[in-house]
C-alpha cells in the first residue's frame, strides 16, 4: 500500500464516550490520505473495543495498546509507528469539521510549515465557555512570535520534526505541548503557523476544574516556564484523566 500523506495520532484513556464521536468527524472528512494509530493508556473501559469495531470504516487503521500510561509517551509511541510525512496528533475529545484535514493540509504546504497550531472553537457552545476559549486562543496568539504556546489536543507536526527535536518530553507532565513547539522553535526546525480552521474541544475540563482556575494554572505554568524553564518535576502539580 502506497504511503499515506498524513498519519493521525490518537491518544485515549477511557474515552469510550468521545471516541466515537471523533471517529465519526474523521470517517466524514474531505481530505481522505490518512492513517489513523490509536494508542491507548490501559483503559478500563471499552474505549478499545469500540475502536476495534470501528476499524473497519477506515482504509489504514491501527491500535497499539500500551503497557503504561502517560500522554507524551503515548504521542510519541503513535508517532515511532506513523508512516505520513505529516502527523497530527489528536485527543479523543476534540471534534472536527468535515473539512478540516483538508484546509489545514492545505495551509501547511502552501505556507511551507512543519508545525500547525490549532485554535479553539466554542461554536453552539454558552458565552462563558466562548470567553474562556477566546483567552486561551488570545494567549496562543500573543506568544506565537517570541514563546510559542499549543494546545496538544489538536497539533500538526511532521516525521522529520518530531524525529530531529526527539519527540515529546516525557519527563514534562504540565504544557509538555508547548515545550514541543517552543523547541521546534527554538532549534529552527521548521516554520510554525497558527491555523485557519479551528477545532471543537470537549469543555469537561474547564467545567469540572472552573474556567478560572484553569486558566491561572496555565498562566503559572508558562509564566514560570518562560523564566524558569520546563517542569519535570511536578512544580505545578495539575492531575489529567480525573474528568467525570
Amino acid at each position: 500500500m502506497t504511503p499515506c500523506k498524513l498519519s493521525i495520532v490518537i491518544i485515549t484513556l477511557n474515552e469510550q464516550q468521545r471516541l466515537p464521536n471523533l471517529l465519526d468527524d474523521l470517517a466524514a472528512q474531505s481530505f481522505t490520505d490518512f492513517e489513523i494509530i490509536h494508542v491507548d493508556s490501559q483503559s478500563d473501559d471499552d474505549t478499545v473495543r469500540l475502536s476495534q469495531e470501528r476499524a473497519k470504516d477506515f482504509d489504514r487503521y491501527r491500535i497499539i495498546e500500551m503497557t503504561r500510561r502517560g500522554v507524551s509517551l503515548g504521542r510519541n509511541t503513535g508517532a515511532a509507528a506513523a508512516e505520513g510525512r505529516r502527523l497530527l496528533f489528536l485527543d479523543a475529545d476534540t471534534r472536527l469539521a468535515p473539512d478540516f484535514l483538508e484546509r489545514s493540509i492545505e495551509q501547511l504546504e502552501s505556507s511551507f510549515a512543519g508545525i500547525g497550531i490549532a485554535l479553539m472553537s466554542a461554536e453552539g457552545l454558552p458565552l462563558r465557555h466562548k470567553i474562556g476559549f477566546g483567552f486561551f486562543n488570545l494567549g496562543i496568539r500573543a506568544t506565537r512570535p517570541v514563546f510559542p504556546t499549543a494546545i496538544g489536543a489538536c497539533l500538526f507536526s511532521t516525521r522529520r520534526v518530531h524525529r530531529e527535536i526527539g519527540g515529546f518530553d516525557e519527563q514534562i507532565g504540565l504544557c509538555e505541548d508547548c515545550e514541543y513547539v517552543l523547541r521546534a522553535f527554538r532549534a529552527n526546525a521548521c516554520k510554525l503557523t497558527i491555523l485557519k480552521p479551528k477545532f471543537r474541544f470537549d469543555p469537561r475540563r474547564l467545567d469540572q476544574d472552573g474556567f478560572a482556575a484553569t486558566g491561572l494554572t496555565y498562566l503559572r505554568a508558562n509564566i514560570r516556564r518562560m523564566f524558569k524553564g520546563e517542569m519535570r518535576k511536578q512544580e505545578i502539580p495539575y492531575r489529567f484523566g480525573h474528568y467525570e
